[in-house]
């Protein structure tokens, strides 16, 4: 029985455009998504974009636009960067639209008629770049911890009733201890949570930009609790019988940056067990790109637009160093000479040089057909691929380590084709043994292709277009030896796919 699998991205702000940081976030998504579909799971894949806020109406006030003009024209480049990055996502999900409109409004009056909303009055800090609020104790030389300048607020405000919940969410971290991940983060939200929660100010009344509070339009909806909601509006909520819902709520995987871990395993948890809904099976945060070894910002100017490495270096290029270059978790730099260093070993004389080797030798000594009949009939000696290894890494989001594995396996073959010389072979006249070697090759790139699919889609697909392996034999249960090439298959002309990354001349 296949297991439904709903994988979110975090929903991007729109006060600005994609970069580096948020294709990274958005292909890590897709490679789970990906790798859960080969692996015969059914997934729904869904990202958005979040367009509410203080920090929103003060962009569009400054850009002299409305904040439903800028909200539109941004949400359309986060949904042009799912089209730029071949990101698979199922549905995208913008919190302007009625239906989410409608689905937090639905979670708000569920919270308030469970008791946990109450009216009052809040006075404290707050960041309008952080959209959060910040206790005294929390500020850093007057900023608040993220280094974000901070505010002070005094209005009316409702109050989410979060203290009630710190010996609940204690339970939940003690209880499941994969809801967090990594473990870094799940120690820093176990330390914040053990020092005391205090109730939270949910809604604000000295700007407009945002979700009315249901019965008390004076107010409108704490942007974070607007945010969230997301996860559970594009499933149908608060119709729990849809089939969506049914099927894929809890989230089996919310995947965050670790600016926004608190909001997702502290308040996100809290406001579904006080509108008594099932909780997500994990959260995982991942760590921050700085560039050339500088931390990214507007000042400095050096945030890389997503579309410059896609047409600079390539698609899957760009998809394979994101997903290859930083433990997943980490922080990482974006370094433009340890790209082309990675594009060009990896890609280009690893794997690109074996397909290209294989290929060529087969299209050249064999006719273009599929030599290797014995090779198939034997255990032949084409790599050995662990598939439960590699889903291991996939479920600890180990990307690195994923495609480690992979270039190890392409790494073998490569040393295979030097150790057995089939150009040597023809000459010596034994034309059986090269075919057995070159089919052996031949089923080695097929399996490395295969495993590929998550990280490289395109390339992988080229791949097996070149081993004539047919669209509906790609998913990882095709791995298995019965699904092996059969030789006397005609393959076309073998075409590079990973060619060298070469400075253009000045």
């Amino acid at each position: 029985m296949p297991q439904n699998y709903f994988i979110t991205t975090p929903i991007y702000y729109v006060n600005d455009r994609p970069h580096i940081g948020h294709a990274y976030t958005s292909v890590a998504c897709d490679v789970l998504a990906r790798f859960m579909r080969l692996s015969g799971h059914r997934v729904h894949f869904l990202t958005g974009t979040d367009e509410h806020g203080q920090k929103v109406e003060k962009s569009a006030f400054q850009a002299s636009v409305s904040p439903q003009a800028l909200a539109d024209a941004n949400s359309q480049h986060f949904r042009d960067l799912t089209g730029l990055m071949n990101i698979s996502n199922d549905d995208f999900i913008r919190t302007t639209e009625p239906r989410h409109i409608a689905s937090a409004q639905a979670l708000w009056k569920k919270m308030l008629d469970n008791g946990h909303i109450y009216l009052g009055s809040y006075s404290g800090w707050y960041s309008v770049r952080d959209e959060a609020y910040y206790q005294e104790a929390e500020l850093v030389n007057g900023k608040a911890p993220t280094g974000a300048d901070v505010e002070w607020v005094e209005e009316p405000s409702y109050f989410f009733r979060l203290s009630a919940f710190q010996d609940k969410l204690l339970d939940l971290y003690n209880t499941s201890a994969g809801f967090i991940g990594p473990s870094s983060r799940r120690n820093e939200i176990l330390s914040f949570v053990k020092g005391g929660l205090h109730d939270l100010s949910i809604s604000r009344t000295t700007f407009s930009w945002g979700i009315p509070v249901p019965n008390d339009t004076k107010h409108i909806m704490y942007v974070w609790l607007d945010a969230l909601a997301n996860y559970i509006s594009a499933l149908g909520y608060p119709d729990t019988q849809t089939p969506l819902y049914k099927d894929f709520w809890p989230a089996s995987l919310h995947m965050v940056g670790k600016d926004i871990i608190r909001f997702h395993t502290v308040y996100w948890p809290a406001f579904l067990m006080a509108a008594e809904l099932p909780l997500p099976e994990r959260v995982f945060a991942h760590g921050w790109w700085t560039i050339e070894g500088e931390k990214m910002s507007k000042s400095l100017g050096n945030a890389i637009a997503p579309k410059a490495l896609v047409d600079e270096f390539g698609l899957d290029q760009t998809r394979f160093f994101l997903m290859r270059e930083v433990p997943f978790g980490s922080d990482g730099n974006f370094s433009r000479d340890r790209m082309i260093a990675v594009v060009n070993s990896e890609l280009a004389n690893n794997i690109g040089n074996l397909v290209q080797r294989t290929l060529s030798m087969i299209n050249k000594n064999c006719e273009g057909v599929l030599p290797g009949e014995a090779a198939r009939a034997k255990s032949n000696d084409s790599v050995a691929v662990d598939s439960d290894k590699l889903s291991a890494f996939i479920e600890r989001c180990e990307f690195d380590k994923y495609i480690s594995e992979v270039v190890r396996y392409s790494s073998e073959a490569n040393e295979y084709i030097d150790k057995k010389a089939p150009w040597s072979l023809k000459k010596q006249g034994l034309v059986e043994e090269m075919g057995n070697v070159l089919y052996d090759l031949a089923e080695s790139i097929r399996k490395i292709a295969i495993i590929l699919q998550p990280i490289i889609p395109q390339s992988s697909s080229k791949i097996l277009d070149q081993l004539a392996v047919a669209e509906n034999k790609r998913s990882f249960q095709h791995l298995l030896p019965e699904f092996s090439l059969i030789p006397g298959t005609p393959l076309p002309p073998p075409q590079p796919v990973f060619p060298r990354f070469m400075e253009k001349a000045a």
